[in-house]
């Protein structure tokens, strides 16, 4: 037993996190989306999970999704305390809208709002922003350190006692206390203050899911959460420590940032059973799906020329997609002598992050080695498929993980920021 907990959050796809989990026998293609979402963040909320999180792209890169504000708007009405964190790109929006977006949703939710900031690393959104091309990963990282201070500014725009609200004296607002934002930047200029009043927490959460050398580095300065794909226990314990050691150099203390390294879970109540659920789902994948997934996720590379049993060809660093993901995928297929169908069916589920096959207690043996060894701080649930999946990670793993005291059986606070102790 320990005092320490683990950090939770549910990832949540359209049918689930492997590339195949829409062909799968349960997987429902037609039922509306938000009814799928509400049923399945509500159970969330029932296992007391810190958040649920939805990524975004803003091009189709498979199946069609929700916009995820207007998704977890909905969402925070019919929920009372599970956290509600979406991405936004700093890449293709402006940082007075993003602001206001998560202000309100932190509103709407009593506290319940986190922003998950990213610069895309999907080329194909270029095009639906009137851009020929991608914009260069090092322009991306340097707009981001810039929308994230305006953003933050903006946040920031109420002091306390700037709400007077004397009906008798005809004052709502104490000007005095409203800050004028006045950014002028090499991006942005802002003027302030934001429109949208702060929330029980005080501001929306921030995530950062970048790895490379700038993503860390913004992370360092702006994060509360980041979310990271690891594959191994060493990978992440360097990974951790690095974040840590980088956070105590922006002044902060080092348990300011939580580490959540996603896990791809696929639990059976017999290990036979879980490799069967598997072995499904890789059955199912379609080579140009895979394909496909594994140049998005190498850095928007076309692999089709290449034979899918041959060698992973050499590759250039990658302009506009995900670095720290590249040199992921690179070195492990390098490592293990993997071809390009290999490392696709490798990555069809986890993508790269952590994949364990199991049963529940093989699934938290897994999890409490890395949260007790400098390697996690918790973890960002990944469901291969939507809802069994879930269902299973809420009902086998993550009581396994209370009855060894490593995650809370009810929520003790109402905010995202009090779930992570922030």
């Amino acid at each position: 037993m320990t005092t320490r907990q683990m950090s939770l959050c549910a990832f949540l796809l359209r049918h689930g996190h492997h590339v195949a989990a829409w062909r799968h026998p349960d997987t429902d293609l037609v039922a509306p989306p938000f009814a799928v979402y509400r049923e399945l963040v509500e159970k969330a909320e029932r296992a007391a999970l810190d958040a649920v999180f939805f990524a975004d792209s803003v091009a189709l890169t498979g199946a069609p999704s929700l916009e995820p504000i207007t998704l977890l708007s909905a969402l925070a009405a019919v929920t009372e305390r599970i956290g509600l964190i979406a991405t936004a790109t700093t890449t293709y929006n402006e940082p007075y809208h993003v602001a206001r977006l998560f202000a309100s949703l932190d509103s709407i939710s009593n506290g319940r709002a986190g922003w998950n900031l990213v610069t895309s690393d999907n080329a194909a959104e270029a095009a639906n922003f009137g851009r020929d091309r991608h914009v260069e990963h090092g322009q991306r990282y340097a707009r981001a350190r810039e929308f994230y201070q305006v953003v933050d500014g903006l946040w920031r725009s109420w002091e306390e006692g700037a709400f007077v609200n004397d009906k008798a004296a005809g004052k709502l607002l104490d000007p005095g206390r409203v800050r004028q934002l006045d950014h002028q930047g090499q991006h942005f200029r802002v003027a302030g203050p934001l429109n949208v009043p702060p929330s029980p927490q005080g501001r929306p959460l921030v995530v950062q899911a970048g790895s490379s050398e700038p993503g860390r580095a913004l992370a360092a300065a702006t994060a509360d959460v980041v979310f990271t794909a690891q594959p191994s226990l060493a990978a992440a314990q360097t990974f951790y420590r690095d974040m840590k050691e980088r956070v105590v150099q922006q002044g902060r203390t080092a348990h300011s940032l939580r580490i959540t390294p996603g896990i791809f879970a696929v639990v059976g109540k017999t290990e036979g059973e879980a490799q069967d659920k598997f072995a499904t789902l890789q059955g199912l994948i379609e080579p140009h799906a895979g394909l496909a997934l594994l140049g998005r996720m190498i850095g928007n590379f076309d692999l089709s020329g290449y034979p899918l049993d041959g060698p992973l060809p050499e590759l250039p660093e990658t302009a506009d997609g995900q670095r720290s993901r590249q040199q992921l995928l690179t070195q492990l297929a390098q490592g293990e002598n993997l071809t390009i169908r290999q490392l696709y069916e490798r990555i069809a589920g986890g993508r790269g992050h952590l994949t364990v096959v199991g049963t529940a207690a093989q699934v938290a043996d897994q999890m409490q080695l890395w949260f007790e060894n400098e390697a996690a701080d918790g973890f960002n649930l990944m469901p291969p498929t939507l809802p069994g999946g879930l269902d299973d990670l809420l009902t086998l793993v993550v009581p396994e993980l209370q009855r060894r005291g490593l995650f809370r059986k009810a929520y003790d606070s109402s905010t995202l920021r009090g779930h992570l102790k922030l």
